[in-house]
């Protein structure tokens, strides 16, 4: 009867082990989201938390219309857009007005679409080293769509080079 009982709490304690590191994040998981309504959540007035749901979710829906990229894309996935498909909004808002960590919220949003914490966040760009002659157009135009700008009349590499160049000052924000 004792090794039985033993077995028993052993199994507990594995089921137990399990289940907690399922539910829990891992570190980079849910990146975008975390980062989305960390901003969100700062941006938000106790005001607007307190007075209803609706008015939070009004209030993303305007966050969201700020919003480029990834985070963007975030918004659309959660319902945030208007050429939003799903309508998973109030998987944010009711936490939110509960005060509940954006971390928190992003698990349980995980746990009923895992695609949205799949969203991952392009790798940085260190613009003291970039050569940006060994980028292909491609990735060129992709920066520039990240600073929400558009290069007129570029046909050929050096001339996204030359605006990016140009408008790097505006955007890139150097560490001393």
């Amino acid at each position: 009867m004792d090794s039985h009982h033993q077995l028993y709490l052993s199994t507990i304690i594995c089921l137990i082990l399990i289940h907690s590191t399922v539910a829990k994040l891992k570190d980079g998981d849910c990146e975008v989201c975390i980062a989305v309504l960390t901003k969100f959540n700062k941006e938000l007035t106790d005001a607007a938390r307190s007075q209803s749901i609706g008015l939070i979710e009004d209030e993303f829906r305007a966050f969201c219309k700020k919003t480029r990229g990834r985070d963007e894309r975030f918004c659309y996935y959660i319902g945030g857009t208007d050429t939003a498909a799903t309508g998973m909004l109030n998987e944010i808002s009711k936490p939110l007005s509960m005060h509940l960590p954006p971390d928190k919220i992003c698990e349980k949003i995980k746990k009923k679409d895992a695609q949205i914490c799949e969203l991952k966040y392009d790798k940085e760009i260190d613009w003291n080293t970039v050569d940006l002659k060994k980028f292909r157009v491609k990735e060129l135009k992709k920066i520039l769509e990240d600073w929400g700008e558009t290069c007129r009349g570029c046909a050929e590499k050096p001339d996204f080079i030359s605006k990016i160049e140009e408008l790097k000052p505006k955007y890139v924000h150097e560490e001393l």
